[in-house]
Protein backbone atom coordinates (compact mmCIF):
# COMPACT_ATOMS: atom_id res chain seq x y z
CA UNK A 1 0.00 0.00 0.00
CA UNK A 2 2.34 2.67 0.75
CA UNK A 3 4.27 1.73 -2.57
CA UNK A 4 0.87 2.60 -4.23
CA UNK A 5 0.80 5.57 -2.52
CA UNK A 6 4.19 6.76 -3.05
CA UNK A 7 2.96 5.86 -6.87
CA UNK A 8 0.07 8.28 -7.16
CA UNK A 9 2.25 11.08 -5.53
CA UNK A 10 4.23 10.95 -8.49
CA UNK A 11 2.07 11.05 -11.14
CA UNK A 12 0.16 14.11 -9.34
CA UNK A 13 3.73 15.61 -7.57
CA UNK A 14 4.92 14.92 -4.34
CA UNK A 15 3.76 17.62 -1.53
CA UNK A 16 5.46 19.20 1.16
CA UNK A 17 3.16 17.75 3.89
CA UNK A 18 4.12 14.01 1.76
CA UNK A 19 8.03 14.95 2.19
CA UNK A 20 7.29 15.91 6.15
CA UNK A 21 5.31 12.66 6.43
CA UNK A 22 7.88 10.43 4.48
CA UNK A 23 10.71 12.05 6.65
CA UNK A 24 8.59 11.86 10.32
CA UNK A 25 9.10 15.48 10.93
CA UNK A 26 6.30 18.40 10.88
CA UNK A 27 6.00 20.31 7.67
CA UNK A 28 7.54 23.62 9.10
CA UNK A 29 10.60 21.55 9.72
CA UNK A 30 10.68 19.89 6.12
CA UNK A 31 10.22 23.45 5.21
CA UNK A 32 12.93 24.65 7.00
CA UNK A 33 15.54 22.40 5.17
CA UNK A 34 14.41 22.70 1.76
CA UNK A 35 15.32 26.37 2.19
CA UNK A 36 18.40 25.87 3.70
CA UNK A 37 17.86 26.24 7.30
CA UNK A 38 20.42 26.16 9.87
CA UNK A 39 18.13 25.96 12.81
CA UNK A 40 17.40 22.26 12.52
CA UNK A 41 19.61 19.17 13.25
CA UNK A 42 21.93 17.05 10.83
CA UNK A 43 19.51 14.12 11.52
CA UNK A 44 16.64 15.93 10.78
CA UNK A 45 18.03 17.24 7.85
CA UNK A 46 19.37 13.84 6.31
CA UNK A 47 15.70 12.57 6.83
CA UNK A 48 14.30 15.17 5.08
CA UNK A 49 16.31 15.11 2.38
CA UNK A 50 16.02 11.55 1.73
CA UNK A 51 12.42 11.77 1.94
CA UNK A 52 12.85 14.28 -0.74
CA UNK A 53 15.39 11.84 -3.05
CA UNK A 54 12.87 9.08 -2.82
CA UNK A 55 9.51 10.87 -3.89
CA UNK A 56 11.05 12.98 -6.39
CA UNK A 57 10.01 16.56 -4.54
CA UNK A 58 10.88 19.54 -6.51
CA UNK A 59 10.23 22.71 -4.95
CA UNK A 60 7.78 25.69 -5.78
CA UNK A 61 10.12 27.92 -6.43
CA UNK A 62 7.61 30.60 -6.47
CA UNK A 63 6.38 29.79 -3.15
CA UNK A 64 9.78 29.81 -1.57
CA UNK A 65 11.02 33.14 -3.67
CA UNK A 66 8.29 34.44 -2.01
CA UNK A 67 8.80 33.25 1.18
CA UNK A 68 12.13 34.72 1.25
CA UNK A 69 11.12 37.86 0.20
CA UNK A 70 11.92 37.72 -3.13
CA UNK A 71 10.55 36.58 -6.10
CA UNK A 72 13.70 36.40 -8.97
CA UNK A 73 12.34 38.65 -11.24
CA UNK A 74 12.72 42.13 -13.05
CA UNK A 75 10.35 43.97 -14.71
CA UNK A 76 11.26 45.85 -18.27
CA UNK A 77 8.48 48.14 -17.96
CA UNK A 78 7.58 50.47 -21.43
CA UNK A 79 5.07 52.92 -21.07
CA UNK A 80 4.41 53.44 -25.24
CA UNK A 81 1.77 51.12 -27.68
CA UNK A 82 3.03 47.85 -28.95
CA UNK A 83 3.61 49.73 -32.67
CA UNK A 84 6.74 51.69 -31.43
CA UNK A 85 7.75 49.01 -29.14
CA UNK A 86 8.14 46.76 -32.35
CA UNK A 87 8.67 49.53 -34.54
CA UNK A 88 11.60 51.29 -32.92
CA UNK A 89 15.14 49.99 -33.12
CA UNK A 90 15.71 51.48 -29.34
CA UNK A 91 13.77 49.02 -27.66
CA UNK A 92 15.82 45.56 -29.06
CA UNK A 93 18.51 47.39 -28.52
CA UNK A 94 18.41 47.91 -24.70
CA UNK A 95 16.26 45.08 -24.65
CA UNK A 96 19.42 42.80 -25.82
CA UNK A 97 21.50 44.46 -23.24
CA UNK A 98 19.25 44.19 -19.77
CA UNK A 99 18.77 40.60 -21.42
CA UNK A 100 22.30 40.00 -21.52
CA UNK A 101 23.32 41.25 -17.99
CA UNK A 102 20.36 39.11 -16.51
CA UNK A 103 22.34 36.29 -18.25
CA UNK A 104 24.51 34.63 -15.59
CA UNK A 105 22.08 36.08 -12.58
CA UNK A 106 18.52 34.16 -11.31
CA UNK A 107 16.16 36.73 -11.97
CA UNK A 108 13.70 36.45 -14.52
CA UNK A 109 12.89 39.21 -17.06
CA UNK A 110 8.99 40.45 -17.39
CA UNK A 111 8.36 42.73 -20.03
CA UNK A 112 5.78 44.89 -19.55
CA UNK A 113 3.66 47.65 -21.76
CA UNK A 114 2.02 50.65 -19.98
CA UNK A 115 -0.91 51.50 -22.57
CA UNK A 116 -2.97 53.85 -20.43
CA UNK A 117 -4.21 55.32 -16.91
CA UNK A 118 -5.50 51.74 -15.78
CA UNK A 119 -2.61 49.46 -17.18
CA UNK A 120 -0.49 51.80 -15.21
CA UNK A 121 -2.43 51.28 -11.93
CA UNK A 122 -2.72 47.38 -12.19
CA UNK A 123 0.98 47.78 -12.44
CA UNK A 124 1.63 49.95 -9.61
CA UNK A 125 -0.73 47.47 -7.74
CA UNK A 126 1.35 44.68 -9.07
CA UNK A 127 4.83 46.29 -7.63
CA UNK A 128 3.09 47.44 -4.64
CA UNK A 129 2.37 43.62 -4.31
CA UNK A 130 6.24 42.69 -4.77
CA UNK A 131 5.54 40.46 -7.20
CA UNK A 132 9.02 41.25 -8.92
CA UNK A 133 11.83 42.93 -7.31
CA UNK A 134 12.81 45.98 -9.37
CA UNK A 135 11.86 47.63 -12.21
CA UNK A 136 13.71 49.03 -15.73
CA UNK A 137 11.83 51.71 -16.97
CA UNK A 138 12.24 52.83 -20.65
CA UNK A 139 11.07 55.55 -22.48
CA UNK A 140 9.44 58.05 -19.74
CA UNK A 141 7.59 61.32 -20.48
CA UNK A 142 7.99 64.52 -18.34
CA UNK A 143 4.63 63.98 -16.73
CA UNK A 144 4.88 59.98 -16.41
CA UNK A 145 4.18 59.31 -12.36
CA UNK A 146 5.18 55.20 -12.78
CA UNK A 147 8.84 56.29 -11.66
CA UNK A 148 7.14 58.31 -8.06
CA UNK A 149 4.56 55.29 -7.97
CA UNK A 150 6.94 52.90 -7.47
CA UNK A 151 9.31 54.94 -5.09
CA UNK A 152 6.29 55.10 -3.07
CA UNK A 153 5.90 51.91 -2.68
CA UNK A 154 9.00 51.00 -1.88
CA UNK A 155 10.27 49.32 -5.65
CA UNK A 156 13.55 50.04 -6.50
CA UNK A 157 13.76 51.08 -10.16
CA UNK A 158 15.96 52.96 -12.61
CA UNK A 159 15.24 54.34 -15.49
CA UNK A 160 16.71 54.92 -19.53
CA UNK A 161 17.02 58.46 -19.63
CA UNK A 162 15.30 61.12 -17.56
CA UNK A 163 12.05 63.09 -16.90
CA UNK A 164 14.14 66.53 -16.00
CA UNK A 165 17.41 67.82 -14.98
CA UNK A 166 16.07 67.12 -11.54
CA UNK A 167 14.95 63.70 -11.69
CA UNK A 168 15.20 62.18 -8.15
CA UNK A 169 14.58 58.38 -9.54
CA UNK A 170 17.91 56.57 -10.40
CA UNK A 171 19.01 56.91 -14.14
CA UNK A 172 20.83 55.51 -17.23
CA UNK A 173 21.36 58.45 -19.97
CA UNK A 174 23.17 59.32 -22.72
CA UNK A 175 24.84 63.14 -23.51
CA UNK A 176 22.19 63.75 -25.56
CA UNK A 177 22.78 67.40 -25.92
CA UNK A 178 26.34 66.83 -26.83
CA UNK A 179 25.38 64.64 -29.14
CA UNK A 180 23.08 67.01 -30.98
CA UNK A 181 26.06 69.73 -30.70
CA UNK A 182 28.09 67.35 -32.62
CA UNK A 183 25.65 66.49 -35.34
CA UNK A 184 25.02 70.34 -36.72
CA UNK A 185 28.57 71.30 -35.76
CA UNK A 186 29.12 68.31 -38.61
CA UNK A 187 26.64 69.92 -40.90
CA UNK A 188 27.79 73.37 -40.59
CA UNK A 189 31.36 72.55 -41.01
CA UNK A 190 30.43 70.84 -44.38
CA UNK A 191 28.76 74.45 -45.42
CA UNK A 192 25.52 74.32 -44.78
CA UNK A 193 23.84 77.21 -44.38
CA UNK A 194 20.40 76.54 -43.33
CA UNK A 195 20.15 73.69 -40.68
CA UNK A 196 16.77 72.52 -39.57
CA UNK A 197 16.10 70.17 -37.06
CA UNK A 198 13.15 67.37 -36.91
CA UNK A 199 12.51 66.78 -32.64
CA UNK A 200 11.24 64.01 -30.80
CA UNK A 201 7.71 64.94 -28.24
CA UNK A 202 9.29 67.84 -26.30
CA UNK A 203 7.59 66.00 -23.26
CA UNK A 204 10.41 63.87 -23.23
CA UNK A 205 14.12 65.49 -21.79
CA UNK A 206 15.92 63.60 -24.54
CA UNK A 207 13.96 65.31 -27.09
CA UNK A 208 14.24 68.72 -25.25
CA UNK A 209 18.33 67.98 -24.61
CA UNK A 210 18.59 67.43 -28.24
CA UNK A 211 16.82 70.42 -28.94
CA UNK A 212 19.18 72.44 -27.17
CA UNK A 213 22.24 71.03 -28.87
CA UNK A 214 20.65 71.65 -32.00
CA UNK A 215 20.22 75.44 -30.64
CA UNK A 216 23.58 75.99 -28.65
CA UNK A 217 25.58 75.02 -31.72
CA UNK A 218 24.27 77.20 -34.14
CA UNK A 219 24.93 79.94 -31.15
CA UNK A 220 28.04 78.84 -31.47
CA UNK A 221 28.37 79.39 -34.94
CA UNK A 222 26.71 82.57 -35.17
CA UNK A 223 23.79 81.44 -37.11
CA UNK A 224 20.03 81.80 -36.06
CA UNK A 225 19.84 80.21 -32.12
CA UNK A 226 17.68 81.26 -29.09
CA UNK A 227 16.57 84.75 -28.64
CA UNK A 228 19.08 86.76 -26.22
CA UNK A 229 18.00 85.90 -22.58
CA UNK A 230 16.26 83.13 -22.86
CA UNK A 231 16.44 79.78 -20.79
CA UNK A 232 18.12 76.57 -22.39
CA UNK A 233 15.77 74.87 -24.63
CA UNK A 234 16.04 71.92 -22.35
CA UNK A 235 13.81 72.60 -19.73
CA UNK A 236 11.71 74.59 -22.34
CA UNK A 237 8.24 72.43 -22.95
CA UNK A 238 7.99 74.02 -26.42
CA UNK A 239 9.72 76.61 -28.55
CA UNK A 240 6.90 78.42 -30.40
CA UNK A 241 7.65 78.78 -34.44
CA UNK A 242 7.83 82.32 -35.16
CA UNK A 243 10.80 82.41 -32.40
CA UNK A 244 13.88 82.62 -34.02
CA UNK A 245 14.94 79.65 -35.71
CA UNK A 246 11.54 78.35 -35.25
CA UNK A 247 10.63 77.65 -39.03
CA UNK A 248 13.47 75.05 -39.18
CA UNK A 249 12.04 73.41 -36.23
CA UNK A 250 10.00 70.45 -36.16
CA UNK A 251 8.22 68.30 -33.94
CA UNK A 252 8.04 64.89 -34.17
CA UNK A 253 7.15 61.56 -32.40
CA UNK A 254 10.09 59.54 -32.92
CA UNK A 255 8.54 57.47 -35.16
CA UNK A 256 8.72 57.31 -39.39
CA UNK A 257 5.73 58.41 -40.25
CA UNK A 258 6.24 61.99 -37.82
CA UNK A 259 9.91 62.25 -39.49
CA UNK A 260 7.89 62.16 -42.49
CA UNK A 261 5.49 64.39 -42.01
CA UNK A 262 7.94 66.86 -40.32
CA UNK A 263 10.25 67.12 -43.02
CA UNK A 264 7.15 67.83 -45.62
CA UNK A 265 6.26 70.90 -43.15
CA UNK A 266 9.95 72.15 -43.33
CA UNK A 267 10.38 72.34 -46.80
CA UNK A 268 7.02 73.97 -47.25
CA UNK A 269 7.83 76.64 -44.39
CA UNK A 270 11.46 77.15 -46.09
CA UNK A 271 12.04 74.97 -49.05
CA UNK A 272 15.85 76.37 -49.29
CA UNK A 273 16.50 74.21 -46.53
CA UNK A 274 19.80 72.33 -47.01
CA UNK A 275 20.49 69.97 -44.02
CA UNK A 276 18.39 68.53 -41.50
CA UNK A 277 19.69 66.72 -37.92
CA UNK A 278 16.88 64.00 -36.78
CA UNK A 279 16.83 63.68 -33.36
CA UNK A 280 16.37 59.87 -34.10
CA UNK A 281 17.38 57.58 -36.82
CA UNK A 282 13.84 56.47 -37.62
CA UNK A 283 12.42 60.11 -37.84
CA UNK A 284 15.51 60.28 -40.33
CA UNK A 285 14.44 57.53 -42.85
CA UNK A 286 10.78 59.25 -42.75
CA UNK A 287 12.47 62.57 -43.94
CA UNK A 288 14.41 61.13 -46.15
CA UNK A 289 11.32 59.57 -48.50
CA UNK A 290 9.86 62.91 -47.90
CA UNK A 291 12.88 64.81 -49.34
CA UNK A 292 12.46 62.43 -51.87
CA UNK A 293 9.77 62.83 -52.93
CA UNK A 294 9.86 66.43 -53.04
CA UNK A 295 12.90 65.74 -56.12
CA UNK A 296 15.83 66.15 -53.37
CA UNK A 297 18.58 64.58 -53.13
CA UNK A 298 20.55 63.39 -50.07
CA UNK A 299 23.27 64.55 -49.71
CA UNK A 300 23.77 66.88 -52.66
CA UNK A 301 20.52 69.09 -51.94
CA UNK A 302 19.65 68.25 -48.33
CA UNK A 303 22.55 66.98 -45.70
CA UNK A 304 20.99 64.22 -43.22
CA UNK A 305 22.07 63.05 -39.87
CA UNK A 306 20.02 61.30 -37.50
CA UNK A 307 20.49 59.80 -33.55
CA UNK A 308 21.31 55.92 -32.24
CA UNK A 309 23.37 54.97 -35.06
CA UNK A 310 20.86 51.97 -35.15
CA UNK A 311 20.56 49.42 -37.94
CA UNK A 312 18.51 52.02 -39.61
CA UNK A 313 20.96 54.04 -40.14
CA UNK A 314 23.62 51.30 -41.45
CA UNK A 315 20.66 50.12 -43.90
CA UNK A 316 19.78 53.59 -45.56
CA UNK A 317 21.10 54.48 -48.84
CA UNK A 318 23.01 56.58 -48.56
CA UNK A 319 23.98 55.18 -44.96
CA UNK A 320 22.85 57.87 -42.79
CA UNK A 321 25.29 60.08 -40.74
CA UNK A 322 24.73 59.53 -37.16
CA UNK A 323 25.38 60.31 -33.45
CA UNK A 324 25.87 56.93 -31.73
CA UNK A 325 24.84 56.47 -28.37
CA UNK A 326 25.84 53.26 -26.35
CA UNK A 327 22.31 51.52 -26.68
CA UNK A 328 22.82 48.06 -25.37
CA UNK A 329 25.62 49.13 -22.87
CA UNK A 330 22.57 51.52 -21.35
CA UNK A 331 20.17 48.36 -21.08
CA UNK A 332 23.57 46.38 -19.40
CA UNK A 333 24.30 49.62 -17.03
CA UNK A 334 20.67 49.53 -15.62
CA UNK A 335 20.88 45.98 -14.78
CA UNK A 336 24.03 46.49 -12.73
CA UNK A 337 22.91 49.50 -11.58
CA UNK A 338 19.13 48.26 -10.12
CA UNK A 339 21.30 45.18 -9.19
CA UNK A 340 23.17 46.90 -7.27
CA UNK A 341 19.72 48.90 -5.37
CA UNK A 342 18.38 46.09 -5.15
CA UNK A 343 21.79 44.54 -2.85
CA UNK A 344 21.38 41.55 -4.55
CA UNK A 345 25.12 41.31 -5.74
CA UNK A 346 28.43 43.11 -5.42
CA UNK A 347 28.65 45.19 -8.61
CA UNK A 348 32.35 45.21 -9.67
CA UNK A 349 31.94 47.96 -11.78
CA UNK A 350 31.21 50.30 -9.34
CA UNK A 351 27.07 50.21 -8.88
CA UNK A 352 26.45 52.18 -5.36
CA UNK A 353 25.69 50.02 -2.21
CA UNK A 354 22.38 50.22 -0.75
CA UNK A 355 21.84 53.54 0.98
CA UNK A 356 24.73 55.40 -1.23
CA UNK A 357 22.24 57.92 -2.77
CA UNK A 358 20.67 57.46 -6.01
CA UNK A 359 23.08 56.92 -8.84
CA UNK A 360 23.05 58.56 -11.76
CA UNK A 361 25.16 57.61 -15.05
CA UNK A 362 25.20 59.27 -18.46
CA UNK A 363 27.52 57.62 -21.29
CA UNK A 364 29.27 59.27 -23.89
CA UNK A 365 27.91 59.88 -27.49
CA UNK A 366 29.70 60.26 -30.83
CA UNK A 367 29.43 61.13 -34.28
CA UNK A 368 29.55 58.33 -37.16
CA UNK A 369 30.11 60.09 -40.31
CA UNK A 370 28.45 58.07 -43.52
CA UNK A 371 27.41 59.32 -46.73
CA UNK A 372 24.23 61.42 -46.24
CA UNK A 373 26.03 64.25 -44.79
Amino acid sequence: MPAARGGDAQKTGPTLEQVAARAGVGRGTASRVINGSPRVSERTRAAVQAAVAELGYVPNRAARALAAGSMDAIALVVPEQENRLFAEPYFSEILRGVSAELADTDKQLLLTLIRDERSRDRFTQYAAAHRVDGVLLVSVHADDPLPDLLRDVGMPAVLSGRRSSAEHVPYVDSDNLLGAQLAVEHLIGRGRRKVATITGPLDMYAARCRLAGYHEALTAAGRTGPEPGARPAVEAAHRPASAPGGRLVAEADFTEEGGHRAMRGLLERDPDVDAVFCASDVMAAGARLALRESGREVPHDVALVGFDDSAVARHMDPPLTTVKQPIEEMGRAMVRMLLGLMGSEPDPRGAPAPGAGQPQLVLPTELIRRGSS
